[in-house]
């Protein structure tokens, strides 16, 4: 039976992967509303397994966001490669719990090659430690944990056993362009999402070093690699040579811009970068890798584990384990999906997935400024944001291209400008697939002048 059901799941993945370029990029509204088909109440008895599954694909699969196509730019979003849904399959039948040695020797195995892998490919610091958290948001709260420990610590306080009340007041210097997952994490650590001293960032969204305030050995700076709207990188090299002189922390949110460390082509933006003492990137996102996979890095091993290790009866305190670098006790075997990414793409083929996208994104923008809208970024990496002549031929125009179907793209707010955005991230994009998306977009705009539905902005 088991046998049965899974060749059952495998079969039907493997049809709904085959099929998704062809499909919508979002559900139309009858496929969204037939999601009320899952609404029941809990069964009195249990159901059979297949049916469970046939129900899963037939209703379920329709109403997907075709985020592992081709044509998806809403998010920086990219498609799982083959190889990861396949080590991801299989990391699910080991269902392995990778906290440590003891509960796990071949993820802990992996995930330490992993680790060195990672450091090399992304050229930092060989001795610091990597923790595998879910995302971006709980890798930056994981460094932003260990960097309120170091400081701390420095002033003879153990925030992790007294807390912060009385404790010395820590400064956290962040841009106005900030991720608002930066601000999640300050918040769930106790340092307020309001008491940030915020940056002004120049045109492209980079911070403005001569706005930079005076630093010291009690401040954090958060630094950004990839502006989630333009991509543009913070002067990064300059801020750590500042906070170096002082003894402050800074803290690069690179989510997928850190993956241009090993781009050939696109290196260059993230000079100084290894100077940093913490740095938060994803998987999922620009190394194409299933869902949940974030990167935790942080320079100094002891600061990380101090602010996370955990100690019972029934464990060793310090033995490497993964359960002491980051916030989860238990976790999936999450590793095995970079690990398998890494290992198919090499060096070069890293090189040719980051590189080819943010080619592929200088080729959008072309074709977009050639329909006469307008681009409000330097597309130095893969995200671009784009307007047409008013707020209501913009809005307009996102909301006919969802509709349609052939492409997803959301709206976005840019230095005041309302606009959309569209970030290129999957290995599956071709220029094909572009070319099939500027096609909707020009057949859009002139649907919207041809019905007269605009009227002049007041």
């Amino acid at each position: 039976m088991s046998r049965e059901l899974l060749r059952n799941a495998y079969e039907k993945g493997e049809r709904y992967l085959s099929e998704v370029d062809s499909q919508r990029v979002f559900p139309s509204d009858h496929d969204l509303k037939a999601l009320s088909q899952f609404e029941e109440p809990l069964p009195e008895k249990g159901h059979d397994p297949n049916d469970i599954l046939k129900q899963l694909d037939e209703v379920g699969s329709p109403a997907t966001v075709a985020s592992a196509g081709s044509r998806y730019f809403g998010f920086v979003v990219g498609g799982s490669l083959p190889v990861t849904v396949g080590a991801n399959w299989i990391a699910t039948a080991w269902d392995q719990v990778a906290s440590s040695p003891v509960t796990s020797p071949v993820a802990d195995k992996i995930e330490k090659v992993t680790t060195q892998w990672l450091l090399d490919v992304l050229v930092l610091p060989e001795q610091s430690a990597v923790g595998f958290v879910t995302g971006a948001t709980m890798a930056t709260f994981t460094a932003l944990a260990a960097a309120r420990h170091k400081i701390l610590k420095k002033h003879g306080w153990n925030v992790e056993e007294d807390g912060l009340f009385g404790a010395p007041e820590i400064k956290v210097v962040v841009s106005d362009e900030v991720h608002v997952t930066v601000l999640k994490a300050l918040s769930m650590l106790g340092l307020g999402k309001n008491r940030v001293i915020k940056i002004a960032t120049d045109a492209n969204g980079a911070i403005d070093i001569s706005r930079l305030p005076v630093l010291d050995g009690q401040t954090i700076v958060c630094t950004q690699a990839g502006n989630v709207n333009s991509g543009a990188f913070d002067p990064i090299d300059e801020i750590c040579n500042r906070a170096k002189a002082v003894d402050a922390w800074v803290h690069v949110d690179g989510a997928f811009g850190l993956w241009a460390r090993s781009s050939v082509s696109r290196a260059y933006l993230t000079k100084g970068i290894e100077k940093a003492d913490s740095w938060a990137v994803d998987g999922h996102k620009w190394l194409n890798t299933p869902y949940d996979g974030g990167l935790v890095i942080c320079r100094d091993d002891d600061a990380l584990h101090g602010a996370m290790s955990v100690s019972a009866a029934y464990l060793r305190e310090r033995d490497g384990a993964s359960q002491s670098y980051i916030p989860e006790f238990s976790k999936r075997a999450r590793g095995i999906d970079i690990w398998a990414a890494l290992k198919f793409l090499g060096r070069e083929g890293l090189d040719d997935l980051i590189s080819g996208c943010c080619d592929l994104a200088q080729y959008f923008a072309k074709g977009l400024e050639a329909l006469g809208l307008n681009i409000l970024n330097d597309v130095v990496l893969n995200q671009i944001v784009v307007s047409w002549d008013s707020v209501e031929k913009t809005e307009a125009l996102i909301e006919m291209v969802q509709q349609d179907g052939t492409c997803w793209f959301g709206p976005t707010v840019w230095k005041g400008h309302n606009a959309f955005r569209l970030s290129v991230s999957s290995w599956k994009i071709t220029h094909q697939d572009i070319d099939q998306s500027l096609k909707a977009i020009e057949d859009a705009m002139k649907n919207i002048e041809a019905e007269n539905k605009i009227e002049p902005a007041k």
